[in-house]
């Protein structure tokens, strides 16, 4: 066991552990610690605990100090340097007449390095663009070419929920999302109702689907046989979250379906969620 803390550099980024040195840090006060870019300024996400060997990540890089008044006032200038380097390299972007849209700049504590972070649809080509930059700001140039949900991350916004992207908001990383997870979820498979405002699979599909699941091992499928107070029939809808069916009855088909709760029926057989490869075609570039 090990004794660290917790830190992280974004409101949302992921939090890294270091050695805290003896030092006792309480949650939301700021620190200085060493890292693989030099000296960085974060949040502590995580107050001092212990954790196993085996989840850190070696070696373990050590706390300075405590943020000081001083290196407070220096992050907020650095923060006011970000934006008018954001400026001057769209200004060089354009001048240059790349394909890039550039989406966030980013001043490590010591301002031995200025990141840049852009999109673009393939790869570019900015040796150019780094002579540029570094010959503005005599300082060492890194760009870094990130995806759209990164994107998204750094922006924030609201999302068609009505609420703050959860990227933006309390995910600390992205993980797969697939075109079944939507469909398990009983949600039509239309671009515009599953996906975000970065053109993906939204993120929630993924946090929600193990809940969706265990729903699924106790409610029947669509195409499942069930047995109702009516009689056989075939479940032609599903509502995982209110738990009732609507049901096609056998003795009556061309009757309007009936509907049921989960507990009023009783499953013979039944029926599994599948995607249509046509489907899965149509909308693989949302994955």
């Amino acid at each position: 066991m090990a004794e660290v803390i917790g830190v992280r550099f974004r409101s949302t980024g992921k939090v890294y552990y270091f050695d805290p040195c003896g030092e006792k840090l309480r949650k939301g006060s700021m620190a200085l610690v060493e890292t693989a870019r030099g000296i960085e300024c974060g949040e502590v996400a995580m107050e001092n605990t212990e954790v196993r060997d085996s989840a850190i990540i070696q070696p373990l890089r050590k706390l300075i100090r405590p943020a000081t008044p001083e290196d407070l006032r220096t992050v907020e200038e650095n923060h006011k340097k970000e934006k008018s380097a954001f400026k001057a390299c769209e200004k060089r972007i354009e001048a240059r007449g790349l394909e890039m849209k550039l989406v966030d700049v980013e001043y490590t504590f010591d301002n031995s390095k200025i990141l840049f972070y852009f999109t673009a649809d393939g790869r570019v080509d900015f040796r150019e663009l780094v002579k540029d930059l570094a010959g503005i700001f005599r300082t060492r140039i890194e760009l870094r070419q990130i995806g759209v949900r990164d994107e998204a991350k750094m922006l924030g916004g609201i999302g068609i929920c009505g609420r703050p992207f959860c990227c933006g908001s309390f995910l600390g990383g992205f993980q797969p999302v697939s075109i079944k997870m939507a469909k398990e979820q009983g949600l039509s498979l239309n671009p515009v109702k599953i996906s975000g405002a970065c053109g993906r699979l939204m993120c929630c599909l993924k946090y929600e689907q193990e809940a969706y699941q265990d729903l699924l091992r106790s409610t029947p499928k669509v195409n499942a046989i069930v047995s109702t107070p009516d009689g056989k029939g075939v479940v032609i809808d599903q509502n995982l979250l209110t738990r009732r069916l609507t049901v096609r009855l056998d003795k009556d088909p061309d009757a309007a379906p009936k509907v049921y709760t989960v507990d009023q029926v009783k499953l013979l057989k039944d029926g599994r969620v599948k995607v249509d490869k046509k489907e899965l075609e149509q909308l693989k570039d949302l994955e």
